[in-house]
């Protein structure tokens, strides 16, 4: 990203080259958060909850550390490669993106808006993580197309590592849930 400045000469107007703009560590972390996720496109980086921080390193140069939903998970080099994009918008090409493990994702981290776009786009939400087992494996689960919790496992396998398939007993739609983690 370069910043061009027109200026007037007596020829006309000519294009005068800039530094490339560098926004600050809070810019490029609301940027990177709204990057969407590559396996659950409506919902954010953000909002899933895997971008943990973002700094400047000693040297200046911009520092996203992020944390897998799962380790192994088959979308972080999408995610790395997303993210690195978005640094070299941002005007950082140098930028960094650094994997953490520990503390461990957790479903807890989705914000109130993520829970929101995945109940909206047909996805159940995941319930907290010390609910009792039958929540846990789907039973009795709020179905996002009727608000039922008639529902119950179909396929401990989803669309994603992270879902597993439910179905509601009273309109008897299938649909995705996000597993508590």
């Amino acid at each position: 990203m370069t910043a061009v400045r027109e200026r007037s000469t007596s020829d006309g107007p000519t294009a005068e080259r800039l530094a490339p703009v560098r926004l600050a560590p809070e810019q490029v972390r609301e940027r990177v958060g709204a990057v969407a996720d590559p396996e659950l496109p409506l919902i954010t980086l953000g909002e899933l909850g895997v971008v943990r921080q973002v700094t400047a390193g000693p040297d200046g140069t911009v520092e996203v550390t992020v944390t897998p939903t799962y380790t192994g998970c088959p979308a972080m080099d999408v995610i790395v490669a997303d993210i690195r994009a978005e640094l070299a918008r941002c005007g950082h090409p140098d930028g960094r993106v650094r994997t953490v493990l520990a503390p461990a994702w957790t479903t807890d981290w989705i914000t109130a808006d993520g829970r929101r776009k995945l109940a909206e786009n047909g996805i159940s939400p995941p319930g907290s993580r010390t609910a009792p087992l039958d929540l846990r494996l789907g039973t009795g689960v709020a179905c996002p197309h009727c608000a039922s919790t008639a529902t119950r496992p179909q396929s401990p396998f989803g669309a994603t590592r992270c879902q597993s398939v439910l179905v509601c007993l009273s309109c008897r739609e299938t649909f995705g849930h996000m597993k508590a983690i």
